[in-house]
């Protein structure tokens, strides 16, 4: 196959189209699921939770907070390790938990193997009586879970993302803030899993499709895939970047039909949470600072990232002061400086986003 040659600014248009944040938005959230392949989830709040905020960078105000969760609840869409994903698309990820944990992770397969009992334990309770919140599950681990870190002390939990990855429970919806889990055939309707090759090489295309663009070789986003997945595309070249690419060959033959918008997007975005590809592509400087004392921060706890075109230009620092009923908006980053129709392209994103959250914007 040919080696396709881009420009910078092809190879950017590319990859915000593969992210649906160009000028045509998406109207309907299952679609726009299945197109991206997943949403990541991440509960912090300083604006909107992950899944919220993400959509609305693309759907607008046809978007409503909460949606994602009811479409969980209602079977629409499934969450999966740190994901959610469309329902439809389950039985391409069906074979992999059925052949889940890979060799690759020997670490879980002896736990696993060391807490049986526990395992049974807990499949027993939440048949009996599921859906529970984790908290509503004892712990009886032989061996608890080896770490120091995020994960001690943290073994039911931990339980329920794994036999959710084997495919035994899953999140049937939330109380509040926290998550339901019950057995996974009560939530997921009967499907038929696409043989595992052939599950593999068509989510190698759907990621292709989402991305646009990306190296022969990334780290994996999805549960069973191991440490690296490998986009399907068409060889390619990026004028002034090294190494190797590959493209959506559909998304070059639509690129005289690319029109620009100007979007503010979440910090946990995969257009910008990837720093290799953010760095060789977009020469963006950026880095989520909520985790640093505030003394450290360039940009602010929750900054968002500012893409006008196809190009990022800058970052928000904002917060969403429900006590006080304002967007808060504490500084404007212009990597770039901003021409008269950029500044009047973000303030109009600010307040469409501070109508959507219900909040007056405090500049």
């Amino acid at each position: 196959m040919a080696t396709i040659r881009l420009t910078r600014q092809e190879a950017r248009r590319i990859a915000v189209r593969g992210q649906l944040l160009d000028a045509r938005r998406p109207t309907d959230l299952i679609a726009m699921v299945e197109h991206l392949t997943f949403l990541p989830v991440d509960p912090t709040n300083a604006i909107a939770p992950a899944v919220d905020l993400l959509s609305w960078s693309r759907m607008g105000r046809a978007y409503w907070p909460g949606a994602v969760d009811d479409a969980v609840s209602d079977r629409m869409l499934y969450q999966l390790v740190g994901t959610v994903r469309s329902m439809a698309d389950l039985p391409l990820y069906l074979a992999e938990m059925a052949a889940w944990p890979p060799p690759e992770q020997p670490h879980g397969q002896r736990w696993l193997a060391a807490n049986d009992a526990f395992r049974r334990d807990v499949l027993a309770r939440i048949a009996a009586e599921g859906p529970l919140l984790s908290r509503e599950i004892p712990d009886t681990a032989a061996v608890p879970w080896e770490s120091s870190g995020w994960t001690g002390n943290r073994s039911v939990n931990l339980m329920l993302e794994l036999l959710s990855v084997r495919g035994l429970v899953a999140i049937s919806g939330r109380a509040k803030r926290e998550r339901l889990w019950d057995l996974a055939e009560r939530v997921y309707p009967p499907m038929e899993a696409v043989p595992l090759e052939e599950a593999r090489a068509e989510r190698a295309r759907r990621r292709m499709q989402a991305l646009g663009i990306s190296r022969p070789k990334i780290p994996a986003n999805a549960a069973g895939e191991g440490w690296y997945a490998f986009p399907a595309g068409a060889p390619a070249e990026v004028e002034g970047v090294d190494g190797a690419w590959v493209v959506d060959p559909d998304a070059v033959a639509a690129l005289d039909e690319y029109e620009p918008r100007t979007a503010l997007i979440s910090p946990f975005d995969r257009l910008v949470h990837d720093p290799a590809r953010r760095a060789d592509l977009f020469d963006f400087d950026y880095v989520l600072e909520m985790y640093k004392p505030a003394a450290k921060r360039r940009w602010g706890y929750f900054a968002l990232p500012i893409v006008h075109g196809e190009r990022f230009v800058g970052k928000v620092d904002a917060t969403a002061d429900r006590r006080s009923g304002v967007l808060r908006v504490t500084a404007i980053h212009e990597d770039l400086p901003f021409s008269a129709e950029v500044g009047d392209a973000v303030d109009a994103e600010l307040a469409d986003l501070a109508r959507w959250l219900h909040l007056d914007l405090d500049r």
